[in-house]
């Protein structure tokens, strides 16, 4: 097996653990149990999918994903007994997949992404911390963050995205 066989393999599924929109700037961010996704724009009612004007290309930072089972060390290296989701801000929590590794480390490989039964998304980037997150967490939270603060993702395909839903991988696509 070749090192481009070994990033394209994954043993599991994941799971939707948790659907975060945050409707206005300063606003508190909801949690829902479902949300609609639609490419160039996000996840409806989330501020970046109110801010998009008709007509705008996809950007890479259509959704931000944070993988749940780092909560627990994100909690500890902040000094929190425990750390909800919403106040992270992203606006997906999975667990049961490493969300660096759902993206291809190599130019010409994309890896497309299922979740539930219409929504297919890429991963596109890490998704560093900010200032606001800082700011939410505390002392010390920018740098328990750094390596920790998520993934972003464009939207392919649109539909309904549910708590429980799976991610799973849909396709891979070889560019030239």
């Amino acid at each position: 097996m070749t090192l481009r066989d070994l990033t394209q393999q994954f043993a599991s599924e994941g799971r939707i653990e948790t659907i975060i929109l945050r409707p206005a700037r300063g606003e508190s961010a909801v949690v829902v149990d479902e949300a609609r996704a639609e490419p160039g724009r996000g996840l409806l009612g989330d501020r970046l999918a109110n801010a998009v004007r008709s007509g705008r290309q996809s950007s890479k930072r259509e959704l931000t994903l944070f993988q749940a089972e780092h909560l627990t060390v994100v909690a500890n290296w902040c000094g929190l007994a425990e750390l909800e989701p919403a106040r992270l801000r992203r606006n997906l929590v999975v667990s049961g997949l490493n969300l660096i590794a759902m993206r291809s480390p190599f130019p010409d490989v994309m890896l497309e992404w299922a979740v539930g039964d219409e929504v297919i998304i890429q991963i596109t980037g890490p998704c560093d911390p900010c200032s606001k997150m800082a700011a939410e967490l505390g002392l010390g939270s920018y740098n328990a963050l750094r390596g920790h603060g998520g993934m972003t993702a464009r939207i392919l395909s649109g539909g309904l995205i549910r708590v429980g839903d799976r991610v799973r991988l849909n396709a891979i696509r070889h560019e030239e």
